[in-house]
């Protein structure tokens, strides 16, 4: 019966489509947009980073910049997924892409003026607040536009394609930096991509309301926090990733690591910030043309504890070559984290609890990325940014060995495709 077995197996094969969400016209507009966006955002990214250490020296500032974008996003957590549960998303989307693009024009301004860092810093505070509600409404939008079958196909495609955002981002912001030797024009150029973005997203076909606009409860505000919690595989998915990341992400020195470490330069900077997208694209692409995890939770805690392993070889690094080598292994371990998590929040999260879901999944991202930022350069300023990196990528492991202890349900994750047919047309 072996040859019966291979047959089921073959044609089982056959019938995975990498290209699933590619064949509806929202998507495509979504996916488009979107990547713009946060093509712009990573150059901005470098931009920000060189222009506030060049200027100060200090990683204690450096580490402000991810503490002032985590604020809003944390204080407006449940009215922006209450929003998103019960205005239309599509129209947030928009609104708060205006929002940024003003924010990006604003530190144009103030880089050409060399203005305080406080404004700009203010800059970043109100674009922190704009993210705080574009988040939960996109990726709640995300899901009305395609059927759920092939929501994991669509969350491998949309990170592929920000992973190549992230790899031409940095190294074209980083680029333009070395040969003006200011920011200024990465600002102007963000705020041009955001524009487009807008526009895309503005073609996109009518999507139906999920409630009628009503005044916040307690009980309604905190709806996506008690589903999360009682959901124990979602939890511990974004708990892992919360603390993984929060421990081990190095981004927020790598400004360090390219000056006084590597001494590689503003260029260097943006190969550094873009190799662990190099890792994430590859990794994104051969995920969308094997068929779905069949053990998605060992997956999981495979990648992350990979994660703070590199992490602690990147930290020790004086190569620029095993440096970047560390990075890109680091963005193709996190990749399989963020499509297992991804693909687990929105598809297991019914419709109407998905903005405020979405928005609870990103304060834990934004405490990540933004907090860890910033708890880097705090490690960093009294004990240095190996010690920072290193103490870091270890307390990922130990993070790891917690979760699997506490949450056996993460071990016991399987196939992440069990999902109710959604009826959307092939527009």
């Amino acid at each position: 019966m072996w040859w019966i077995k291979k047959r089921a197996i073959k044609s089982a094969d056959q019938l995975h489509d990498p290209y699933a969400a590619w064949r509806f016209r929202d998507y495509r507009l979504f996916a488009v947009g979107r990547n713009l966006l946060l093509f712009g955002s990573q150059m901005q990214s470098v931009a920000i980073g060189w222009e506030l250490y060049e200027r100060t020296g200090s990683a204690l500032v450096l580490g402000g910049v991810g503490l002032v974008q985590v604020i809003p996003v944390i204080l407006l957590t449940l009215p922006a997924g209450h929003i998103a549960d019960r205005w239309d998303r599509k129209r947030t989307v928009l609104l708060t892409n205006l929002m940024l693009a003003l924010c990006s024009l604003g530190l144009a301004v103030l880089s050409y003026a060399q203005g305080s860092i406080f404004l700009i810093y203010a800059c970043l505070l109100l674009g922190g607040v704009a993210k705080a509600f574009n988040t939960p409404s996109a990726d709640a939008l995300l899901p009305q536009l395609i059927p759920l079958e092939v929501f994991s196909n669509a969350a491998t495609w949309n990170s592929s394609a920000f992973q190549l955002a992230a790899v031409l981002g940095p190294a074209l912001g980083g680029l333009m930096i070395g040969l003006q030797g200011r920011a200024t024009s990465v600002y102007i150029i963000d705020a041009v991509l955001i524009l487009i973005c807008f526009g895309l997203i503005a073609k996109l076909s009518p999507v139906k309301s999920v409630g009628a606009i009503e005044s916040p409860t307690l009980k309604s505000l905190v709806a996506g926090i008690d589903f999360v919690w009682h959901k124990k595989e979602i939890f511990a998915a974004i708990t892992l990733d919360l603390f993984a990341v929060l421990f081990g992400g190095a981004v927020a020195l790598l400004p360090i690591y390219a000056r006084d470490i590597l001494q590689v330069g503003p260029s260097g900077l943006g190969w550094l910030r873009a190799a662990p997208a190099i890792g994430a694209f590859a990794m994104a692409i051969t995920q969308a043309y094997l068929p779905p995890m069949k053990k998605a939770g060992k997956a999981l805690l495979w990648s992350v504890a990979g994660f703070g392993i590199v992490t602690i070889v990147f930290g020790l690094s004086r190569s620029f070559w095993l440096s970047l080598l560390m990075l890109a292994l680091s963005g193709a371990l996190d990749n399989i984290s963020v499509v297992v998590r991804h693909t687990l929040v929105q598809v297991r999260t019914p419709d109407y609890l998905r903005g405020r879901v979405s928005a609870v999944n990103g304060v834990f991202i934004s405490i990540s990325n933004e907090l860890g930022g910033f708890e880097s350069g705090f490690v960093a300023a009294f004990f240095g940014p190996v010690f920072a990196v290193v103490s870091g990528g270890i307390g990922t492991i130990i993070v790891v060995l917690i979760i699997t202890y506490l949450f056996p349900e993460i071990r016991r994750l399987d196939s992440l495709q069990e999902v109710e047919v959604s009826p959307i047309s092939n527009k």
